[in-house]
């Protein structure tokens, strides 16, 4: 319902002095925009990160060069080196053998080649992209059609779609969509900082993305759909299960 179609509903049952005209509009804007909003934070398990102060790593296989595919088998890898693992999510698409769908860079190694980027399903909807962290612990989301391959990439895993782009939502998106799943994906904030966000009910493309912007986020990236698991004790997510390829995970000295 909109705006002038709530007003003229108040003004038939309810007359008011035209003073008053200007208080009620305004009233009414702030309802309204307050109930365009994104569901409540809550249905969303987030973490914000500084790379820059917090070890951000990607994983796919461990010392064994075995495949960890669960979020508990690379709690257990963490903790044989003598780290705590404090969050962890799947970090992109993979294929039937649990190797990563697309680039995949782990300590400065291309393990996987860029997808030629077509073909059907989630990971090929336009613009795809690669969410990658330099040596230096700077962050990044770009298009993979944008993207150059140089030394300086520590880790980058490839996914699709892109959710924002400059701030604004992928235009592909329907706000009505029913193709609902629960979701993860991963986004930027102007001070580069990173968010990983997973929902905790099924939802569509547009909301996660939207729920990105609202954040602060100028840039995000789609991970994965029903399969999606986090990690993160601090706030009594215990998600230790899953069957993936890439994840990604933050430690710190036990």
């Amino acid at each position: 319902m909109s705006l002038q179609t709530i007003r003229k509903l108040l003004y038939l049952h309810y007359p008011m002095p035209k003073q008053y005209n200007y208080l009620l509009t305004l009233l009414l804007f702030l309802i309204i925009s307050c109930s365009e909003k994104i569901q409540d934070k809550n249905n969303f398990i987030m973490y914000q990160v500084n790379p820059k102060k917090q070890t951000v790593k990607l994983y796919w296989k461990n010392n064994k060069n075995e495949i960890l595919k669960s979020i508990g088998n690379l709690k257990n890898e963490a903790e044989s080196n003598n780290e705590k693992l404090i969050f962890a999510m799947n970090g992109g698409m993979f294929e039937p053998d649990n190797s990563p769908k697309g680039l995949y860079i782990e300590n400065f190694k291309i393990l996987k080649p860029i997808d030629p980027l077509q073909g059907s399903g989630n990971f090929y909807l336009q613009p795809n992209g690669i969410f990658y962290i330099t040596q230096n612990n700077e962050p990044g989301i770009v298009d993979t059609k944008k993207y150059k391959q140089n030394p300086t990439i520590k880790y980058a895993t490839q996914s699709g779609p892109i959710l924002l782009i400059d701030g604004k939502i992928n235009p592909i998106f329907q706000k009505d969509s029913k193709n609902l799943n629960i979701r993860n994906g991963v986004g930027m904030l102007e001070n580069g900082e990173i968010i990983f966000t997973m929902s905790k009910k099924e939802i569509n493309f547009y909301t996660l993305a939207q729920f990105f912007k609202e954040i602060g986020c100028k840039k995000a990236l789609y991970l994965d759909g029903y399969v999606s698991r986090t990690y993160l004790p601090e706030k009594n997510w215990l998600q230790v299960d899953g069957d993936f390829g890439v994840m990604i995970g933050i430690t710190e000295p036990q």
